[in-house]
């Protein structure tokens, strides 16, 4: 793992975002897919089943039967002739994921997804969704991540998925063409004795969860995720003890609810893609007001900070 390479890898995301555009451009990855199932599952592991959470909830909401499912569970769903289990695995070795994968193997209909075609986790596969990410030389699953959750939208029936990722390709250059007037700011702020904690909508939680693994990854720093109204529950209790600093990606019916604690206790928030009163700073980007183009855009914010920080341990 390098953090020059991360950022490296990081720049690139809006040339890969074209490339794979013009992949779906070319037709639909999932073709094949059974026209009739009961239910379908994802096995993942780390940033993969972060992904696959976001698109489990979006078929539940169009009444289909799905799940996101940690691969290393012992006891998971049952394989069956009905069912599809999507293998999400960038480096397609993944050992969690090819154990919990070999369950459904000649019993459910397959589908791998993953950045390198031709590894362990295609073999057996009905249907195999190249990620297109490109190599990411700074050992940091980032393009994969945004790839898979594109993927996944258009997997989940979300139409014009070329043309929204087009959008994120724009938006993503805006921040990294921009970074120049956010990211030293940011850093500052997110800069605490206790880490940083990352909170979204239950519709985007991948953000969050993405956000902080990356300042576990990268720069080795205390981190978690949080959704926007469980954190009433869970999270805000260290506001009352901590130098709490977090990321905040609005969106959800509950982000006043947070933020009135955030107020009273006197804690750090940066907001990604919208405006919260109460709030430390704000960073804003192009397209920021389509909810679906922060899903495959605003974990950037807290890569770039992380490399920041990253970079600084590394000198």
């Amino acid at each position: 793992m390098d953090a020059e390479l991360f950022v490296t890898d990081l720049e690139a995301k809006p040339e890969a975002l074209g490339r794979l555009a013009g992949l779906l451009d070319g037709g639909d990855p999932f073709d094949g897919l059974p026209d009739a199932y009961d239910r379908i599952v994802f096995l993942g592991m780390g940033s993969s089943r972060y992904a696959a959470g976001v698109a489990a909830q979006r078929l539940r909401a169009a009444g289909v039967d799905a799940v996101a499912e940690h691969a290393s569970a012992s006891a998971g769903t049952l394989p069956g002739p009905r069912t599809v289990a999507v293998a999400i695995s960038a480096s397609g070795g993944s050992r969690e994921t090819l154990d919990a994968l070999s369950r459904h193997i000649g019993r459910s209909f397959v589908v791998a997804m993953t950045n390198r075609p031709g590894s362990a986790v295609t073999e057996g596969a009905d249907i195999v969704v190249p990620m297109t990410a490109g190599e990411e030389a700074g050992g940091v699953a980032c393009r994969t991540f945004q790839h898979t959750l594109a993927l996944l939208l258009a997997m989940t029936g979300k139409g014009e998925v070329p043309a929204l990722v087009r959008r994120a390709a724009e938006a993503t250059a805006d921040l990294l063409d921009r970074r120049g007037d956010w990211l030293a700011e940011a850093a500052r702020l997110l800069d605490g004795p206790h880490g940083v904690y990352t909170i979204a909508p239950a519709e985007r939680l991948s953000s969050a969860e993405q956000s902080a693994l990356m300042f576990r990854e990268g720069p080795r720093r205390q981190a978690d995720a949080c959704e926007t109204g469980d954190w009433a529950h869970v999270d805000v209790y260290l506001t009352k003890t901590y130098d709490y600093r977090a990321i905040m990606f609005p969106g959800s019916r509950y982000d006043e609810q947070a933020m009135e604690w955030i107020r009273e206790r006197g804690s750090t928030v940066l907001t990604v893609g919208g405006d919260l009163e109460g709030q430390a700073a704000s960073v804003r980007y192009l397209h920021d007001d389509d909810p679906d183009v922060a899903l495959l855009t605003e974990p950037l914010v807290a890569e770039l900070v992380a490399a920041a920080y990253w970079r600084s341990a590394q000198a």
